[in-house]
């Protein structure tokens, strides 16, 4: 009786071992997969998939992973600028797509809504903005820029390369050039604005939303008419074997970085503006695409703050990926401010 027990228990503990060696083997693997290229970037190797259409994770998505909802909380430090010679390393390939599937879809706009808050999108897009536009030239739309350095491919080549780095300190070659074409093309529109270029994320990245916080808060004091606050990025998608997603629409014969607008939700009572925050994001998506079809990938509406909660018009819009060229980003900056002059406008 005594080595039947033995045998049993000598049994159990080998079965036991078994299981454990193999659960440690498939969640390493899975670590692999899954693991975090920093808290800045995406989940390497992470692509899921909504409608049957392929949907990477946004450079956002990630930052959301391990960063607590405050809008004033801090980034981690990383370098503003690598400089490296032209074309050094491997190359690594550039896909081109066209993300238009969402989790919801209302008419002609997706939505991706990662909240338990089922929108109603008809009323949403019947309603009156939150904030009234005065008919003069005073400043009352402000564009700025939490990571000032995000920049974009400088060729259209297909390819990058190992010292590729999307991230300069001249104006010229990122978000800042875009923040430009969307102020040109509001003040064409006759609306008054003003565009902040402060480098909120250099010299460090850490605490830069903290920092544009500070800026766009001194801004209203010094216009106290300010109604819309747009903070705008470039996004960043890269898969496990190094592909580089680059979100394009054809316009006139010519290609453009798709955008996506993000809106927030909080039901913990410091953000409770946020259903006003999601009319304006739905009537400029749905402007967006009915003048320029395929320019929107699918609205991100998610429980995140990204100092959204400024006031009833600040939005967060991401304007391509770093796969994208300056001059495609360029160009619908110019759409985009069409776009948004006609929602204020009602137009």
């Amino acid at each position: 009786m005594k080595k039947r027990m033995m045998k049993t228990i000598l049994a159990l503990i080998l079965l036991l071992t078994v299981i454990s060696v193999s659960l440690m083997m498939v969640l390493e693997r899975a670590r692999g997969c899954f693991s975090l290229f920093g808290d800045a970037t995406l989940l390497a190797g992470y692509l899921s998939f909504s409608d049957g259409s392929l949907y990477p994770p946004t450079e956002a998505e990630a930052k959301a992973v391990s960063r607590p909802m405050s809008p004033h909380s801090s980034n981690p430090t990383e370098p503003t600028e690598r400089p490296t010679a032209a074309h050094s390393g491997a190359s690594h390939p550039i896909s081109e797509i066209n993300i238009s599937a969402g989790s919801e879809r209302y008419e002609n706009i997706a939505v991706k809504n990662t909240t338990g808050y089922a929108p109603d999108y008809a009323a949403l897009l019947a309603a009156d903005l939150p904030f009234t536009m005065q008919d003069n030239h005073t400043v009352q739309v402000l564009i700025y820029h939490t990571h000032s350095c995000e920049s974009y491919s400088a060729e259209d080549s297909g390819v990058y390369y190992d010292d590729f780095y999307p991230r300069s300190t001249d104006g010229e070659k990122g978000v800042i050039a875009v923040g430009d074409q969307l102020a040109a093309a509001l003040k064409a529109h006759g609306i008054g604005v003003v565009h902040d270029k402060t480098l909120h994320d250099n010299p460090s990245y850490e605490g830069s939303y903290a920092r544009s916080w500070d800026t766009i808060s001194a801004y209203r004091e010094k216009y106290p008419g300010i109604k819309v606050t747009i903070d705008l990025h470039r996004d960043a998608m890269t898969a496990d074997d190094g592909t580089k997603y680059k979100p394009t629409f054809t316009c006139q014969g010519e290609k453009a970085a798709q955008i996506m607008i993000m809106t927030g939700y909080d039901t913990s009572g410091d953000f409770d503006f946020w259903d006003e925050n999601l009319i304006f994001a739905m009537q400029l998506q749905k402007k967006c695409e009915d003048l320029y079809p395929g320019m929107t990938r699918p609205l991100y509406f998610g429980e995140f703050t990204y100092n959204m909660d400024f006031n009833n018009g600040s939005l967060l819009i991401e304007v391509g990926t770093d796969a994208n060229t300056v001059e495609e980003a360029c160009r619908t900056g110019e759409f985009l401010g069409n776009a948004l002059s006609s929602v204020l406008q009602k137009g």
